[in-house]
């Protein structure tokens, strides 16, 4: 079976897609977002998905990203942050390298802004961001085998850490 080298989770403003980015770089492989992979499967941006057809809709879509990305991606992975919500996910996480991109909310919302392209952060962002924060950090701890702090760093330190983690 063909695995991500590593597999990012964590909270939106947490840097998995420019943190998954430069830690593919770093080790030489390729880089892959779920995001974007559903975005390409549906035709449209996630914003719209929501917008459209709703969120559970998009979590089907999501889910079955997922698990065709853990099977196929032999780079580096970065899941959206609503991933761990679905137990098939945290199922198929299992015997996988997954690295918590823990973040704190206070740099989450300067990374976030007021959630532009962010359909759960349209209204509040910074409260909303909080309670899926504090719903999530437990299922983040649940399938990470480490986790990184991401608080007031560049991407490449983060990258360079990871890639430490990952040559031990």
């Amino acid at each position: 079976m063909t695995r991500p080298v590593c597999v990012l989770v964590g909270a939106p403003g947490s840097g998995k897609t420019t943190v998954g980015r430069a830690l593919a770089d770093t080790l030489g492989v390729d880089f892959r977002d779920t995001d974007l992979d559903i975005e390409t499967l549906a035709g449209k941006p996630i914003p719209e998905i929501f917008v459209d057809e709703g969120e559970a809709h998009f979590r089907t879509l999501e889910r079955a990203a997922v698990a065709a990305a853990l099977a196929s991606c032999d780079g580096v992975l970065a899941l959206g942050g609503g991933a761990v919500l679905a137990d098939e996910t945290r199922a198929g996480l299992v015997g996988h390298v997954v690295v918590h991109l823990s973040v704190e909310l206070s740099d989450a919302v300067k990374r976030v802004g007021l959630g532009a392209g962010r359909p759960l952060l349209a209204i509040n962002p910074r409260a909303t961001l909080k309670h899926l924060m504090d719903q999530r950090r437990p299922l983040y701890a649940e399938v990470a085998t480490a986790t990184v702090v991401t608080d007031g760093r560049s991407p490449e330190e983060i990258a360079a850490e990871i890639a430490a983690l990952l040559r031990r």
